[in-house]
């Protein structure tokens, strides 16, 4: 019963969210959408990177 109060309060934190963004947000400009595509394609790439490691190690 908890899981599903929680699911459900992440639920209406991302609508509420999802929201305030579309309504408020400004357009970016290509060349910040790929610099922080960028940034965001290095940042996964070493948290993929790290949880192998983390998993090498804890065996």
């Amino acid at each position: 019963m908890k899981l599903l109060g929680i699911l459900l309060l992440l639920a209406i934190a991302l609508i509420v969210v999802i929201h305030v963004t579309e309504r408020y947000a400004k357009p970016m400009s290509r060349a910040r959408q790929a610099k922080l595509s960028g940034i965001i394609t290095v940042l996964v790439f070493l948290l993929i990177i790290v949880q192998i490691v983390q998993g090498l190690l804890s065996v």
